[in-house]
């Protein structure tokens, strides 16, 4: 990844990384439901080619009851295509699950949505 990560602003630490996160997916037009995530120690994005990653603690995983799905999320994950209007869920061999944007939505972010 250090090439990958190359001019990258980076965060350390959970209270910092927990606010740099919801910053970073209001921004790129992510719902702040989509990663729902404990104990992040370090986040990091190369404004330059829109990669994102964020490094956690220990593995872990979260119940969203919209799409009836149970997703583990590893100790690192990283994100690219914010213009999408589904988010993808894969897991390492590449099989996965795409669900509408809206299904990780909290109540303010629908109604942005509907008024726009």
């Amino acid at each position: 990844m250090a090439n990958i990560s190359a001019g990258a602003e980076i965060v350390y630490g959970a209270e910092e990384c927990n606010r740099h996160s919801v910053e970073l997916l209001e921004e790129l037009g992510f719902p702040r439901g989509v990663l729902p995530l404990k104990d992040l120690q370090e986040c990091g994005r190369v404004r330059e080619t829109g990669f994102v990653w964020m490094k956690l603690k220990a593995p872990y995983e979260h119940f969203f009851e919209r799409t009836n799905t149970l997703v583990s999320y590893d100790t690192e994950m990283s994100m690219e295509n914010a213009d999408s209007k589904k988010i993808y869920f894969k897991i390492p061999i590449g099989v996965g699950k795409s669900f509408p944007i809206t299904a990780f939505m909290n109540e303010e972010e629908k109604e942005k949505i509907l008024e726009g």
